[in-house]
């Protein structure tokens, strides 16, 4: 920004443009983060980002049991990053946030040396 000169001769300065928001308008996108903040539920976005998978699915991959998979994709799901839809007697989970693949790409390429 180009400086102007005042009445007195000297150089006003222009206070540059802040972004938009507060610390209080973060508050959500803290919670959500502190939620995908676990090496589990990384995971889960991973593999979602890639197709849908089921609970059990989910599970096997990650190592652990089926109610702790089903717990940490209720948790995503109520951030709003996922959604679920049942097909007979199968429940498929899908990724519906479409910034979570840039993220994940960042986490990706700055974490995971294979890729």
């Amino acid at each position: 920004m180009a400086a102007s000169k005042s009445r007195t001769g000297k150089r006003a300065t222009e206070e540059p443009t802040k972004p938009a928001g507060d610390v209080q308008a973060f508050a959500e996108a803290a919670e959500c983060l502190k939620t995908l903040a676990h090496p589990v539920r990384l995971r889960i976005v991973q593999l979602l980002l890639h197709s849908r998978y089921t609970v059990g699915e989910i599970a096997a991959d990650c190592e652990i049991a089926d109610n702790l998979a089903s717990e940490h994709l209720r948790l995503l799901q109520r951030c709003g990053f996922l959604d679920s839809e049942r097909e007979g007697r199968r429940v498929y989970y899908k990724v519906v946030e479409p910034h979570l693949s840039k993220l994940m790409a960042c986490v990706e390429s700055r974490f995971l040396t294979e890729i």
